[in-house]
């Protein structure tokens, strides 16, 4: 992993350290992700990824420090500073699915069930 994104995802994880600031992060990404999604979900191959990420992020079932997880690879993907900017031709996108299919690996098959609600 790019030294760079390391330290974004190390930023991630300090920022998101009680339910609280979870909480706090869980809005911004309510009221930013859809927008993105939007915009750039039928240029992207992991769309599916990230709506199953957000119920997840979502479930009052799931405990907080969980969530954070969850919260900064969503952020990052809603973030417009990336390691390589989003409006790069085909390669804009690939720091995003890297920290997404990292989150994905981690998670395990705990994510599974997300992707059929």
């Amino acid at each position: 992993m790019q030294e760079g994104k390391q330290n974004s995802l190390d930023e991630f994880e300090s920022q998101f350290d009680s339910a609280d600031s979870v909480d706090q992060g869980t809005a911004f990404v309510d009221n930013n992700l859809w927008y993105k999604l939007e915009r750039f979900g039928k240029k992207i191959s992991f769309a599916k990824d990230i709506k199953a990420l957000y119920r997840y992020l979502k479930d009052s079932e799931v405990a907080w420090y969980r969530k954070s997880i969850i919260l900064g690879a969503l952020i990052y993907f809603i973030s417009p500073i990336d390691a390589i900017p989003d409006l790069a031709p085909l390669v804009g996108y690939l720091d995003d699915l890297g920290v997404i299919t990292a989150v994905l690996k981690f998670m395990g098959s705990e994510i599974i069930p997300y992707y059929h609600e």
